[in-house]
């Protein structure tokens, strides 16, 4: 690379924009599978086995050190970082390369790293032709590179050696499509000149990630070698393939030149000779040669780095967020008595707190597909108890033999002139008693949702505490059956009550005149209603069939609304409100103690660990955060030098098809 393109490049914007986001790259890639869904802009390379594509990259780097072969030699993915360095005088170290699996260790010989690349290989995938999709992060600074981040995917390949798979053409394009489908990935697809481009195994799978061809540079490689009296000009110039940020070819070093140890340098030389020379391509500098490319990626990595930021920023602090809410359920780690005392303190307080806000609706958690907590609690009252209630038929189980038998006996040798009160009272009373089940039933249905409300409890820190969240329920059940001991016996006495005293001078109940008015109207009917409608006898036996019927619906009517107001009542006295105003205390008293404190507060095994990890997350993400800071305040530096006329400062030709910022 001449040294002219050295200086031009040191002046874009990519040249400082793009270190700080490798540094980025570094701080998310001990989470990368955790932030697998944050893409950060890069460029990946693509293309079939001896496409030329290490050429490329050896080239953009300026030195040999990708591995070699006659077969598959990209066998996991190789993330490249191209840093550009000023060099000092009297500086002796150039250009290193640095893994990131050996931090602090720089590599000054470039065969060596090969040799590493090798190496840390074969010791994921073994000593033959396995691949695997775990990243190698390598870095190099040199003053002879364009800062840029490339990944140099395998080769696509159509028939397995080795120990591979019979499968391993479909694997290697999943692998790359992971990759390339990205929407902050570049795509850099290089193709062989002399190979069939429209059938190009490179171009094909960049547009089944990219069908605009919005994000893929097209590499022709191997211009040197096509057959005499062909070119690719269609191609460089997008007439066959429409790329929308074009087209470069370039020439690669041949295997004569590898083998006779001729330099990148010598290399690029002749690649410039061959285009100058050429009477096509002499036309079309602008897409031909390496450092053209190297350019071209440089500025087409920092336009979309640029574009991309925002969508970036929001993605980086929505994770943020998410982060922050876990490391805030998993607290803090609590060691002191006094710490201990004051987390226990507030979960129990929390946890009462928040049962009382699930009855009075204020909870936030709530959910909008079904009735729960306070609200189901009162369509429990106004809505199945009513109902239970209103299915009771007062003269269901009793026939008009009953009736007339009780009447009988009560008047004993008289004979009625009038329906008796006895037989009236005994037969109300075993109907008001059929309003006990139902009753209690509506305090288990209550009790049941109390029971849910504490299992819904959601304290924050309080999941971290298993025994402490099982003595709390504990705690909470006993506390509620104590309740519904009070609450059941107060619904006896209700029933009992009504039982107790038939008050037949209630003012809304019908009465002996009006009953038997009313029943000989009936029977002057064509057809007295089923209920109440008498067994064949005579009149007189009619009549008081029907009057008995009448003062029995009367009456339980009356016990019914009394039952029904009254039930609630008493459930809310000694169960609901019982709840709210002494849950807390009773937690305090039987919780809060020293002596339980350790046994309390004992997390779960994979609590500290998962702690750990979210800090890490947080962390990674609070540097990833400020990294961006520093890449939008140096796009705005360039953005001011710029504005104020120094139009050197990009240093790089336009990129055809390419719309900038």
């Amino acid at each position: 690379m001449s040294q002219g393109a050295n200086s031009e490049a040191s002046m874009t914007i990519g040249s400082s924009v793009i270190p700080i986001l490798n540094k980025l790259h570094d701080i998310v890639a001990p989470v990368g599978a955790e932030l697998a869904k944050i893409s950060l802009p890069h460029v990946a390379v693509v293309g079939s086995q001896s496409s030329g594509k290490s050429s490329v990259l050896e080239a953009l780097v300026g030195r040999d050190f990708l591995p070699r072969g006659c077969d598959i030699c990209t066998r996991r993915p190789l993330s490249l970082m191209l840093e550009q360095r000023s060099v000092a005088p009297g500086d002796d170290h150039r250009e290193w390369g640095e893994f990131r699996h050996l931090p602090g260790k720089r590599f000054y010989d470039f065969l060596k790293i090969r040799q590493e690349i090798q190496a840390e290989t074969e010791r994921e995938v073994g000593f033959n032709k396995g691949v695997s999709d775990k990243q190698i992060r390598l870095k190099i600074y040199s003053p002879n590179v364009l800062n840029m981040t490339l990944i140099d995917l395998p080769g696509i390949t159509k028939v397995p050696v080795g120990d591979q798979p019979s499968d391993i053409e479909a694997r290697i394009r999943k692998m790359i499509m992971e990759h390339i489908i990205q929407k902050n990935c570049i795509i850099l697809a290089v193709t062989p000149a002399n190979s069939d481009l429209a059938t190009s195994d490179a171009l094909q799978i960049a547009r089944e990630a990219d069908p605009t061809g919005s994000r893929t540079i097209g590499v022709i490689t191997k211009l040197d070698i096509m057959d005499r009296g062909t070119n690719a000009c269609n191609f460089l110039l997008g007439r066959v393939i429409p790329l929308r940020l074009g087209y470069v070819g370039v020439v690669n070093r041949s295997q004569e030149d590898i083998n006779e140890n001729r330099s990148i340098k010598e290399a690029l030389a002749h690649e410039e000779r061959f285009f100058c020379d050429h009477h096509v391509y002499n036309g079309l500098r602008d897409c031909c040669g390496i450092p053209q490319l190297a350019k071209k990626l440089n500025q087409i990595l920092e336009q979309h780095i640029q574009r991309e930021l925002p969508s970036l920023r929001a993605e980086l602090n929505s994770r943020k967020i998410i982060v922050a809410e876990e490391l805030q359920i998993y607290g803090e780690v609590v060691e002191s008595k006094a710490e201990q005392g004051a987390i226990l303190l507030s979960i129990l307080t929390q946890y009462c707190a928040d049962f009382i806000a699930i009855l009075d609706g204020k909870n936030e958690m709530m959910s909008s597909k079904e009735l729960f907590g306070g609200a189901r609690i009162l369509y429990i009252f106004q809505t199945v108890f009513v109902r239970s209630l209103e299915e009771v038929d007062p003269c269901a189980d009793i026939s008009d033999e009953d009736i007339q038998t009780a009447i009988r006996n009560a008047s004993g040798l008289r004979g009625a002139l009038f329906v008796p009160e006895v037989p009236f009272e005994v037969l109300v009373r075993r109907q008001i008693a059929r309003l006990l089940d139902p009753s209690l039933q509506c305090l288990r249905f209550v009790y049941d949702e109390m029971l849910k409300i504490a299992r819904a409890c959601r304290v924050t820190e309080l999941h971290r505490f298993p025994l402490l969240r099982r003595c709390l329920d504990e705690v909470a059940g006993k506390f509620l059956r104590d309740g519904v001991i009070p609450a059941e016996r107060m619904i006896g006495n209700l029933i009992e009550m009504e039982m107790d005293y038939i008050n037949s001078s209630h003012p809304n109940f019908l009465g002996g005149k009006k009953a038997v008015d009313l029943a000989h109207q009936m029977m002057r009917s064509i057809q007295p209603p089923s209920i109440l409608k008498p067994l064949e006898g005579t009149e007189e036996e009619t009549v008081e069939v029907i009057v008995t019927k009448l003062l029995l619906q009367s009456y339980y009517d009356i016990v019914r609304k009394n039952i029904q107001d009254l039930v609630p009542k008493a459930i809310m006295h000694f169960l609901v409100n019982y709840t709210k105003k002494d849950l807390h205390n009773t937690c305090i008293q039987k919780l809060y103690r020293e002596n339980l404190l350790d046994e309390l507060l004992q997390e779960q095994e994979d609590v500290f660990v998962k702690r750990k990890h979210a800090r890490d997350m947080f962390n990674v993400l609070q540097q990833a955060v400020q990294t961006l800071d520093e890449v939008e305040s140096e796009m705005q530096s360039k953005s001011t030098i710029s504005s104020m006329g120094a139009e050197t400062t990009t240093g790089l030709p336009k990129v055809s098809g390419f719309s900038g910022h």
